[in-house]
């Protein structure tokens, strides 16, 4: 080749890196103007919380939630933290129940992005006791007091599990509000006024997820007290509370046989009566989906309490995959799925404490090679079962630890 002819191919190398080094800075230049864009509307949200106007409060409000829900802001929030606490419990205190309502979905989601450390315990500590004023309170507005029941589940969930007396209080207010489902002294069960029977399935969900957190001490009291009176619950006519109920009953056993494997109930053959008639239902007084979903958890429920088995679930998120494979890890699953909404698959994929809670590891940094050689779907089975099985032994840890202050 001539002089000419390399000098020419020196300049068009040249050309075309220095093209390719400017598009690069200009999508980081692009990445740093929409992020510092994102910042300033969330400051603009944060400072609207303060607002006179309830209108303004609460658009402020539903911008943060979704927010919250779709990326994680770590980060931003660690030195906001105490403002945003203070708002939320202004508007728990001082709001009508809507505002209530979405503020107690706030706190929830602050305690997710700030995770179990010393920044999460602190924000929990602040609300835990407006929280629990709402939830137990019986003039408050019926919505607000089931965002409560979930925000003080999650919350006790995320930030004060490996405080026994915290934990313990969480789960007295929660079983406080759905014991008014139980049968009466009679044996009937009560009659309540419309939007209870939400109310007691959302305490009764948050109750189960920390019961997934108690000592294997409290577990036996807990059960004998419990399954009993829940079996009579199955008589509900609210479909959603039955359900709500079978699933409980259904981790209550799981629960049981992991301290004991020949656990059973007193009347077992009851219980399985009752679900089979569950399971087959077919009155065409209900509406058809409410009959199909019926059957559908009832039919799992009877199986896992007949012959411990479990439909498992796959669950994907980017190029990740989780295996829900008991009562326990499904009550988990979806407490975080009805706080995050559709922003449970990013959580998934780049927040620490749900990759800890489902055993993923540190976040994934993937690039084309790697995506293109992913492992088999045993192999990530495999690694997720061992994953989890290892964190319930470390958690059995800790509960074994607490176990002192239950019994």
């Amino acid at each position: 080749a001539s002089d000419d002819d390399l000098a020419s191919d020196v300049l068009s190398h040249c050309s075309s890196a220095s093209e390719s080094a400017s598009v690069l800075d200009e999508g980081t230049v692009d990445e740093q103007t929409a992020q510092e864009e994102t910042e300033d509307k969330l400051k603009q949200c944060i400072d609207n919380l303060m607002d006179k106007s309830v209108k303004t409060r609460l658009a402020a409000l539903e911008s943060l939630r979704s927010a919250f829900s779709s990326r994680v802001l770590y980060d931003f929030l660690l030195e906001r933290r105490l403002t945003i606490t203070d708002c939320l419990e202004r508007s728990l205190k001082k709001g009508g129940g809507e505002e209530q309502a979405a503020a107690a979905t706030l706190c929830a989601l602050l305690c997710v992005q700030l995770g179990g450390g010393t920044e999460g315990e602190e924000g929990f500590n602040t609300l835990r006791p407006i929280l629990s004023y709402i939830l137990t309170d019986s003039c408050a507005n019926m919505l607000a007091r089931q965002s409560c029941a979930r925000a003080l589940g999650m919350c006790c969930y995320v930030s004060a599990s490996d405080d026994a007396e915290d934990l313990l209080k969480c789960m007295g207010h929660l079983e406080s509000v759905f014991v008014g489902a139980y049968p009466l002294a009679d044996g009937n069960l009560p009659s309540v006024k419309a939007g209870t029977p939400a109310l007691h399935s959302a305490a009764l969900q948050a109750w189960a997820l920390l019961c997934t957190l108690c000592p294997a001490s409290r577990i036996n009291s807990i059960v004998s007290y419990h399954l009993p009176r829940l079996q009579a619950c199955l008589e509900s006519s609210e479909v959603n509370f039955r359900i709500a109920v079978g699933e409980t009953i259904a981790l209550l056993y799981e629960l049981g046989r992991d301290i004991d494997q020949e656990f059973e109930c007193e009347d077992c053959d009851a219980l399985c009566e009752s679900l089979k008639s569950l399971a087959t239902d077919g009155n065409k007084h209900r509406a058809k989906n409410d009959r199909r979903k019926q059957r559908s958890i009832f039919r799992e429920v009877l199986h896992y309490i007949e012959n411990e088995d479990f439909s498992e679930e796959k669950i994907r998120f980017g190029v990740e995959v989780i295996y829900i494979d008991g009562w326990m890890r499904r009550r988990i699953y979806y407490a975080f799925k009805e706080v995050l909404e559709s922003g449970v698959s990013h959580h998934l994929q780049f927040n620490p404490l749900l990759r800890d809670i489902f055993g993923l590891g540190a976040p994934l940094i993937l690039d084309s090679s790697v995506k293109a050689n992913k492992i088999s779907r045993t192999e990530r089975h495999l690694y997720n079962s061992a994953a989890f099985k290892a964190r319930t032994k470390l958690r059995n840890k800790v509960r074994d630890k607490r176990a002192d202050f239950f019994c």
